[in-house]
């Protein structure tokens, strides 16, 4: 079947870069782009008209972690300063020989839980990245089973997603002073690496080819050398892109260096793991960030060489008082930049918007991370992370993601006049604006609807399950505070 549309705006493709077009046409026959440009002669089975709207390729979002994100909620406007503003440590790290309760992505591998709250976190996973534009999301190294759970949710609803469980050698717990605490066991690494890859194994290629593996040891300081070798070795003879925590957190920073004596990426390139389609989740504590005061600063310097990817996620650690410093160094470096969402909300325009902000003040130039340099992060940058160069463009041959964003601003008067349409999207959309997804040649949402997805029953379920993690937060917190005195009530309840 070959299908046409007929744009007001198109952003199309051209020598390695985005273009714009005005008045112009796609047209895509099965999962593959035909035609992006001026009118199409050919016949064509079906005409979707878009006055007024932006066409785009779907936006890549490159550090998802599934659920609702309830227990980010206990972490608004607070926290314990220890943690240096790390959200994990935060929400994930419990009291030692407790686990996390209500939210089954902190159980390990084989620990029993509820099938329907794997179930309601990927449900709720999927239709948030599909509603806000997300056409190919990664996942960035949940356990075995929310990975099935995710794979069920993507098949149905028809997105594209880079999955596999993660694994490391151990995690953070509090000890029974509330300090934090690395447990370490290297062989739960080596196991969760072999799980991983059998997991690949098994569903690379499945829904017609929209999963694809990747390899997640999840953070670097709780992974030994061995595993790390491990995965380069493994990601070599599969083809496999890999993600990886580092240089996110100053307790990491500083946790490597005791350990090896390299930092963060000093260690990963020591091991040949830099490279376009490593994905490093954050990268905004590396050795040329003043804050830290390390005198040799050398990574920014080996990331550009080799073309590593940083997942740059500017609304969680923007809300966790960080900063990536600063986005033109990073560009300038040859630092592959693409945006993850990390947390709520999964909003890529929204996180384009901060994303350009910030870049501009810490860069100290209003030239720095540009509209045009954060779509593109979200779209080339993106593609580029997983090593393909049939994602996140409209040109021929390109796989048929595209979105279609309203520039009304859905009857608002936000956009006001628009000149430019993706400095408008960037500076005053919201991933509400996106009014249709189309993946692999198929409508999978229109007019703001996904078939079978009841975002208000989703809603209502996330409520309630939400409500029993921040109930149960004072059997698993390391200093066994309620809900109410880890995150007090932004006013005093009036009784």
């Amino acid at each position: 079947m070959r299908t046409k549309i007929t744009a007001s705006w198109i952003v199309g493709h051209a020598n390695g870069r985005h273009s714009l077009i005005r008045d112009g046409e796609i047209v895509f026959e099965g999962n593959r782009i035909v035609h992006v440009g001026a009118k199409f002669e050919g016949p064509v089975d079906r005409t979707i008209d878009t006055a007024g709207k932006l066409v785009a390729p779907g936006f890549i979002d490159t550090h998802v972690h599934s659920g609702h994100r309830a227990s980010h909620r206990l972490i608004t406007d607070t926290g314990r300063p220890m943690y240096y503003g790390q959200p994990f440590l935060e929400i994930s790290v419990p009291k030692e020989g407790k686990v996390v309760k209500g939210d089954p992505r902190y159980l390990k591998h084989g620990d029993a839980g509820s099938e329907a709250a794997f179930q309601l976190n990927a449900l709720f996973t999927v239709a948030e990245l599909i509603r806000n534009g997300v056409t190919t999301f990664i996942e960035y190294g949940s356990q075995l089973r929310v990975q099935d759970a995710l794979l069920a949710e993507v098949e149905r609803l028809g997105s594209r997603a880079y999955l596999a469980p993660g694994y490391d050698c151990g995690r953070w717990v509090g000890d029974e002073q509330g300090r934090l605490k690395r447990v370490r066991n290297d062989r739960l690494g080596e196991e969760g690496l072999k799980v991983a890859l059998q997991w690949i194994a098994a569903h690379d290629g499945a829904a017609g080819g929209r999963i694809r593996g990747i390899l997640v040891p999840r953070e670097v300081e709780t992974s030994s050398v061995e595993v790390l070798r491990r995965t380069v070795r493994a990601a070599d003879e599969l083809k496999l892109p890999m993600a990886t925590h580092a240089a996110y957190s100053v307790i990491e920073f500083y946790e490597v260096v005791k350990e090896h004596m390299m930092t963060p990426i000093e260690l990963l390139d020591s091991i040949g793991m830099l490279r376009p389609t490593l994905n490093i989740g954050h990268g905004n504590f590396v050795a040329d960030n003043p804050n830290l005061n390390y005198s040799v600063a050398r990574d920014l310097e080996l990331m550009g060489k080799s073309g590593a990817t940083i997942s740059h996620c500017p609304i969680n650690i923007m809300r966790r008082a960080r900063v990536l410093d600063n986005w033109q160094k990073y560009a300038d470096a040859g630092v592959n930049m693409s945006i993850g969402s990390d947390t709520y909300p999964r909003d890529m325009i929204m996180n384009m918007r901060t994303a350009s902000y910030l870049g501009k003040i810490m860069s100290h130039t209003y030239f720095a991370a540009t509209s045009g340099d954060v779509f593109e992060a979200a779209t080339l940058g993106g593609a580029k992370s997983v090593g393909r160069d049939d994602l996140g463009r409209l040109s021929p041959g390109a796989l048929a993601d595209i979105i279609i964003i309203d520039l009304d601003g859905r009857g608002s008067l936000r956009y006001g006049p628009v000149r430019d349409p993706v400095k408008s999207v960037v500076e005053c959309g919201v991933g509400d604006d996106v009014d249709t997804v189309i993946v692999d040649g198929k409508v999978i949402m229109e007019g703001g609807i996904i078939p079978g997805v009841d975002f208000a029953s989703i809603r209502a379920a996330a409520q309630a399950a939400g409500e029993e993690v921040w109930a149960t937060l004072q059997d698993w917190d390391p200093l066994g505070r309620t809900h109410e005195e880890a995150c007090p009530w932004c006013y005093a309840m009036d009784q």
